[in-house]
């Protein structure tokens, strides 16, 4: 029942538009990936979370396909072990290529990595060190902007 309320529950940001984030991140920044979930969704905001939504025995692929479909943006946890993960590449590849996430694709460097692909240096980087509560303030008003 609570998949459904989420699911069919998208937050308001403005009186307008609905906005659902996909948060794509490696399970070593689930840490971070939690905390910056829960702060977006204390701003209005639906937030999807591969491990926070899925369930013992759902169809893995279909699920994460239908949240990439179902979202307007994504905010992506930038490690090491993100830009190795084949999840997240993937992630980033449909943000880049789907007009819904047009404007609406924000990095968050958790760590410093060489193998950030070339493209997400033309979006506005956020930093995780400052702080959980700046970057949700940034991304949620970069959302109503575009909305």
């Amino acid at each position: 029942m609570t998949r459904l309320l989420d699911a069919n529950a998208r937050i308001l940001l403005s009186r307008k538009i609905i906005v659902q984030v996909f948060l794509s991140y490696a399970h070593g920044d689930r840490a971070l990936a939690e905390q910056l979930a829960e702060d977006l969704r204390k701003r209005g905001l639906s937030v999807w979370s591969h491990e926070a939504e899925l369930l013992p025995g759902d169809n893995v692929w279909l699920r994460n396909g239908e949240a990439l479909k179902n979202s307007e943006a994504m905010v992506v946890l930038v490690s090491p072990e993100a830009m190795r993960s084949e999840w997240v590449q993937h992630e980033i590849e449909y943000a880049l290529g789907n007009r819904n996430y047009e404007d609406r694709l924000f990095p968050v460097q958790v760590r410093p990595t060489a193998s950030m692909p070339w493209i997400l240096s033309r979006f506005k980087i956020f930093d995780a060190k400052q702080g959980v509560s700046k970057i949700g303030q940034a991304i949620a008003g970069a959302l109503r902007q575009v909305a």
